[in-house]
C-alpha cells in the first residue's frame, strides 16, 4: 500500500527547478547527439584527449565532438562534464537527511541549508518531511554536530540522518534515445567507489592538489586537463595517472557527463522509499539495483516515523509513468508498503567541492552560536 534553457553551468552556483523547465528541446537532436549522450554518461575516456577518444567511439573527428558537447551544453540538456569521486573513499562522512519543517518557515529554512558549503542537494519534497538534502563534511568535523546546528538554526520540528547502510547502485545514466523500456535489466555498472570491507585508501598531498584542481565544471575543450596542469606545474599526462591512480583505489568513481533530466525529457524525479524486512533486504536491494530505470538503490537507516529502508531513484518522463512503474515493482517483489516522494523544488544542486576550507570556516561560525 502506497504512502502518502539555462546558462553554462557553474559548480558553486544554486539553482531552482525552474532553472531547468520547459519544454525538452530532446526532439530535435540527432542520432549522433543521443549517442554522444548515452557515452558521456556512461564514461568519458580518462585520459590527455577524452572527446578524441569518443570520436573514435563514434566515428566522427575530436573537433566535432567537442562542438556538439559545447551545443548540448548551451542548450541546457548537459549540466557539465566532471570528475565524479566518492566522498566516504576521500575520508568525507557525508548523509542523506530529511526535515520536517512548518510550511512558513520553509523557504528561510531551505534558504539556511543551501548556505552550508558542505550541502550539494537540497529538495522540497511531497511529504510531511518535506526538505531533502545530503551534506559532505570532513574527517576532522563532526558530520552529528552539523546535522544538529541546522536543526537548530532552521527550527526544523524534526531532522533524520539517513545514512547509507548499503549501497546497491550509484549511476545515473537517462535513456535518452527512447529505446530502452523502464523494466530492461542489467548488472549495475557503477555501484561506487569503496567495495565492502575496504579501509580507505590514503591520499598524498599531489593527490589532494590534483582533486581540488579537476573537481567541478572541466573545460569543454581538446584538452580539458591542460588549465590544471599548468596550475599545478605538471604535464597532462601526469595529472591523468593521478586521476586513474585515484579510480585504482576508489576515490575517483568515474568521468561522465551528468544531464538536466527535466531538459532531457525526464520530468518526473521520484524516490520511492519501501518498507522492507531486514531479513529480505539484500536480496530486494540487489533486484532493484539491476533496472535501468533506477539510478540510484540504498539501504539506510529508519525511524519509528520513518519506516522505509531502501530507497530508489526513479526518473521517469511523467508522474504517471512513475507511479506504474513502482506499482509494477511492488507486484514483482511483493512489497505492499512503500511512499513515493516527488522533488517539487530544487533549492540547491551542485557539485561537492572536497578539500576546501570553507566547511571549518561554517564550523567555526555557526555550530557553536547553534549550540547557545
Amino acid at each position: 500500500m502506497r504512502a502518502s534553457g539555462a546558462p553554462p553551468y557553474d559548480g558553486r552556483r544554486m539553482e531552482t527547478e525552474t532553472d531547468t523547465a520547459g519544454t525538452s528541446p530532446t526532439a530535435k537532436l540527432t542520432q549522433i547527439d543521443r549517442r554522444l549522450l548515452g557515452e558521456l554518461q556512461a564514461d568519458v575516456p580518462l585520459s590527455v584527449a577524452p572527446f578524441s577518444e569518443l570520436g573514435q567511439r563514434l566515428g566522427i573527428g575530436e573537433a566535432e565532438v567537442v562542438e556538439r558537447v559545447v551545443a548540448l551544453r548551451d542548450a541546457g540538456i548537459l549540466r557539465h562534464v566532471t570528475p565524479i569521486f566518492d566522498a566516504e573513499a576521500l575520508g568525507y562522512a557525508s548523509c542523506l537527511v530529511a526535515a520536517r519543517i512548518p510550511e512558513e518557515r520553509l523557504a528561510a529554512a531551505a534558504e539556511i541549508v543551501n548556505a552550508h558549503p558542505g550541502v550539494s542537494h537540497n529538495y522540497r519534497r511531497n511529504h510531511a518531511f518535506n526538505l531533502w538534502y545530503t551534506i559532505a563534511v570532513p574527517p576532522s568535523l563532526d558530520l552529528a554536530a552539523h546535522v544538529e546546528a541546522l536543526r537548530r538554526l532552521t527550527g526544523a520540528e524534526s531532522m533524520r540522518m539517513l545514512p547509507a547502510v548499503r549501497r546497491f547502485k550509484i549511476g545515473v545514466s537517462l535513456d535518452v534515445t527512447g529505446e530502452r523500456d523502464m523494466f530492461e535489466r542489467s548488472e549495475p555498472r557503477h555501484t561506487g567507489g569503496l567495495a565492502d570491507g575496504a579501509s580507505r585508501p590514503a591520499l598524498t598531498q599531489l593527490d589532494i592538489d590534483v582533486i581540488r584542481a579537476v573537481q567541478g565544471d572541466l573545460p569543454l575543450t581538446a584538452h580539458p586537463f591542460a588549465d590544471a596542469a599548468r596550475a599545478l606545474g605538471m604535464s597532462e599526462e601526469a595529472v591523468v595517472d593521478v586521476l586513474r591512480s585515484l579510480r585504482e583505489r576508489g576515490c575517483l568513481r568515474r568521468l561522465a557527463g551528468i544531464l538536466r533530466h527535466r531538459r532531457a525529457g525526464f520530468s518526473a524525479n521520484g524516490m520511492a522509499a519501501w518498507r522492507v524486512p531486514e531479513v529480505d533486504a539484500v536480496r530486494i536491494g540487489e533486484a532493484m539495483a539491476t533496472y535501468t530505470a533506477i539510478s540510484h538503490c540504498y539501504q539506510r537507516t529508519t525511524y519509528d516515523d520513518w519506516p522505509y529502508s531502501l530507497f530508489t531513484m526513479i526518473h521517469a518522463s511523467s508522474v504517471a509513468e512513475c507511479d506504474a512503474f513502482v506499482a509494477q515493482l511492488a507486484r514483482t517483489h511483493g512489497l505492499d508498503n512503500y511512499a513515493i516522494l516527488y522533488s517539487t523544488t530544487e533549492y540547491k544542486k551542485v557539485r561537492p567541492i572536497y578539500f576546501s576550507p570553507q566547511v571549518e570556516a561554517w564550523d567555526r561560525r555557526y555550530r557553536e552560536a547553534a549550540t547557545r
